[in-house]
């Protein structure tokens, strides 16, 4: 494949991609960071990654090891698969729109999650919060209003449980 294809790639081509350590954290930084990153930036990032140390804490001999295996390497495999784009001349590397089609296959934490928690909870707190109202003006609000506002809160909780599972269903 050239740097120009934008086919969907294949499924061994993704697991091939993804299957190192270093491309993946190249993926993640070009996207971090939305822009192109020069290839020595990059280098530095990954061995620092790769080292679990600030940037200013490595070797000259650590972060070459990076370049070159990015520079000989990750980059041209990336480049031929159509996720990224290098320019020799700038020795900037970005992201090609290509890159959507590794999404199936990263993982889950990479993805936005709903905070079905936190849902929940502020559902609880309002709840309660509407039943703390309700039992201290029991003796001015009729009984028919505040079993609706109970069955109004049951029916929020009902509604939140269905969109949860729905959205569960979706992702497989």
């Amino acid at each position: 494949m050239s740097s120009t294809n934008t086919d969907a790639l294949s499924r061994d081509e993704v697991y091939d991609i993804l299957s190192n350590g270093r491309r993946r954290f190249v993926i993640y930084l070009l996207r971090e960071e939305g822009e192109p990153i020069p290839l020595s930036e990059l280098s530095d990032r990954v061995a620092a990654w790769e080292n679990d140390l600030p940037v200013e804490e490595l070797t000259d001999q650590q972060i070459k090891r990076v370049y070159v295996s990015l520079y000989q390497t990750h980059i041209p495999k990336l480049e031929e698969s159509g996720i990224v784009e290098y320019d020799k001349e700038s020795g900037l590397v970005s992201l090609t729109s290509n890159v959507s089609s590794l999404d199936a296959y990263l993982p889950e934490e990479d993805r936005r999650e709903i905070p079905w928690q936190a849902i929940y909870l502020g559902l609880a707190v309002v709840g309660l919060v509407v039943y703390g109202v309700a039992t201290m003006a029991a003796g001015t609000i009729p009984q028919t209003t505040l079993n609706v506002v109970g069955l109004l809160v049951f029916a929020a909780f009902g509604a939140v449980v269905a969109a949860q599972y729905l959205y569960e269903r979706s992702r497989g």
